[in-house]
């Protein structure tokens, strides 16, 4: 009897770049693609309904990054592999990748020809990282360690919500979206800025394109 290819799940907003993926994929008896989302939240829903062998996240997405999908999947305790795939060739997105459990990091310049290597070896449960990425996250630790210190200050709630005002949500919009009370949300923005020694949206905005949360 022949084996039942893994069942995929692609997350990426770009509509022609989960084309692309989802035919290097589908090329391959062993893979296939059986789900699309465009954004981090909705790949977190589909996971957790289950039927998924392995999930790829691209890292900037709306309403949830890749990695903040990766993060909330890990606390749900899914053991679902986790490969993020990123046009960003950044020492931070590695690091941040590994810290939330992801199996694997491939570069979309070389998905044709990293990506069904990567997506075995994680079913397999073994880590891969694209050719050069190891030397580079070894560099980067002795230069610079490994964590960002300004990331590291906000919590994953912070984090989230200067998604949202960085996306150009409003306070009620983000109470709405996330459950909570308008002086709640007014609250976390005044942590943030506070924090982060910034005055106003526009410098907020301008941290979440450095640090990957939206893109410019």
């Amino acid at each position: 009897m022949p084996t039942k290819p893994a069942a995929i799940l692609l997350a990426d907003d770009h509509a022609l770049v989960r084309q692309g993926v989802r035919m290097i994929l589908n090329s391959q008896p062993d893979l296939k693609v059986v789900a699309e989302v465009g954004d981090g939240a909705s790949a977190v829903e589909r996971v957790v309904a289950g039927g998924i062998d392995l999930a790829i996240l691209d890292i900037t997405m709306p309403r949830m990054t890749g990695l903040q999908a990766a993060r909330e999947l890990s606390r749900r305790g899914s053991q679902v592999p986790i490969l993020i795939l990123s046009m960003h060739d950044n020492e931070q997105y590695l690091f941040e990748a590994l810290k939330h459990g992801a199996a694997g990091y491939v570069h979309k310049a070389e998905a044709d020809r990293d990506l069904i290597t990567a997506c075995r070896s994680a079913l397999r449960g073994e880590p891969f990282l694209y050719p050069g990425a190891v030397t580079r996250l070894i560099r980067d630790y002795v230069a610079k360690g490994s964590e960002s210190a300004s990331s590291s200050l906000l919590t994953p709630r912070e984090e989230e919500i200067l998604k949202l005002i960085a996306e150009g949500h409003s306070g009620k919009e983000i109470a709405d979206m996330l459950v909570l009370s308008p002086k709640t949300v007014e609250r976390h923005r005044a942590n943030l800025l506070e924090k982060l020694g910034m005055k106003d949206r526009l410098e907020l905005t301008r941290f979440a394109i450095r640090t990957g949360l939206i893109e410019p």
